[in-house]
């Protein structure tokens, strides 16, 4: 009996030591890029053993380069922050203000030159950002939103010392969380700020894409979550823009995609509750975690201009 016991508890051991070693490497190979020159595989179209294969070893995730640069006048600029990070300002005649834009996981700012391209006809200045680990910023890594929001401050001080008084924070999926990290982090005060499907909790958006693929969350994601914190020097369980929401008290335009399969309704909901100021939410029936201007370019548009329009 004393025998049978002892080998279940050796057992047990190597099987956790197993799945530690499993969650590592995957929380690793998810926040950390490898060279660009990787090829992109996704995880949600593989075979059952290859789903089997990327959860032992991990997805490599070629870092994110831009393929396309501004088609208009742009000026290329580097910011130093907790990492050096890389950035085009562009900008308009007589314009209003200036609103500074953030990627989301693996993107990088040429990914928001579409909705840059608006901004600027709307007649505001825009920069584009590309965070740590992206584009042509510094490193590999990428902390989903947590480190990022130290980024977004210093974008904002660097349009500040431009004497800048009318500045907008634009972030869509990551970009949005590190936009919520940064406000419940700083005293800052944009004019205006326009998310675009942030997740509530880093877990949750964990245990989002394991869903996805079909596979159960738990213990995997969990496991991921601390690992990948550990890895990344903060607090997995802690990154939950749901709650830095509550320091929010800029005017908050939010939006959704009602088919969204990485950001739960309930999540959104949660978010735009805790806000507290000024704030609307706006959904998007056929859209998912995409970018809304390829089903919705005509009514995103109008959102944000009489949200912009409507700022005091």
């Amino acid at each position: 009996m004393k025998k049978r016991a002892r080998r279940i508890g050796w057992l047990l051991l190597i099987l956790f030591l197993v799945v530690n070693a499993v969650c590592f490497m995957h929380a690793w190979k998810f926040t950390h890029f490898a060279d660009a020159s990787t090829e992109k595989t996704s995880a949600y179209n593989l075979s059952v053993f290859d789903k089997i294969k990327a959860l032992a070893l991990g997805v490599d995730q070629p870092r994110p380069v831009h393929k396309i640069t501004p088609t208009v006048p742009y000026e290329k600029v580097y910011i130093q922050s907790n990492k050096k990070i890389a950035g085009w300002y562009m900008p308009v005649e007589k314009s209003k203000g200036t609103i500074i834009l953030f990627h989301g996981y693996g993107g990088e700012k040429s990914s928001m030159l579409d909705k840059a391209a608006i901004f600027a006809e709307m007649g505001y200045h825009t920069l584009v950002i590309d965070f740590m680990g992206s584009g042509e910023s510094a490193g590999n890594q990428t902390t989903i939103g947590f480190k990022e929001g130290k980024q977004v401050q210093s974008a904002y001080e660097y349009i500040q010392q431009k004497e800048e008084k009318n500045i907008y924070l634009f972030g869509t999926s990551m970009g949005a969380a590190a936009i919520l990290k940064c406000m419940n982090d700083t005293a800052l005060t944009p004019k205006g700020i326009i998310l675009e499907c942030p997740f509530g909790s880093l877990y949750q958006t964990t245990s989002a894409r394991f869903k996805k693929m079909g596979i159960p969350a738990f213990p995997m994601a969990g496991l991921l979550v601390f690992w990948g914190g550990i890895q990344n020097g903060f607090w997995g369980f802690a990154h939950q823009p749901q709650q830095y929401a509550k320091a929010v008290k800029s005017p908050v335009l939010l939006f959704y995609g009602e088919k969204d399969d990485r950001v739960s309704r309930a999540e959104t909901d949660r978010i735009y509750t805790s806000l507290n100021g000024p704030k609307e939410l706006i959904t998007f029936p056929e859209a998912g975690h995409e970018n809304y201007l390829i089903r919705y370019k005509q009514e995103w548009t109008r959102a944000v201009t009489d949200f912009i329009n409507q700022t005091p």
